[in-house]
């Protein structure tokens, strides 16, 4: 017995957009950290990488529950 429950294609198609758009999302997050955190760095000042960071997880957050309440 196979631990793989067969799926329609459909279901399957659904299920790799849905992977795909998540790891859009997780790549999407570390790139704003990791270009927020070297600008931070460039710029010297405490307050404009907390600013960065904040304004990065607050965009995150507004798109995240948007899409939720779009459905």
């Amino acid at each position: 017995m196979t631990a793989d429950t067969p799926r329609a294609p459909d279901e399957r198609a659904r299920q790799r957009a849905a992977n795909l758009r998540t790891a859009w999302v997780l790549a999407s997050i570390a790139a704003v950290f990791f270009v927020g955190i070297i600008a931070s760095k460039f710029l010297g000042s405490p307050s404009t990488s907390i600013g960065v960071m904040g304004g990065a997880v607050l965009l995150f957050l507004v798109v995240a529950i948007g899409r939720n309440l779009r459905r």
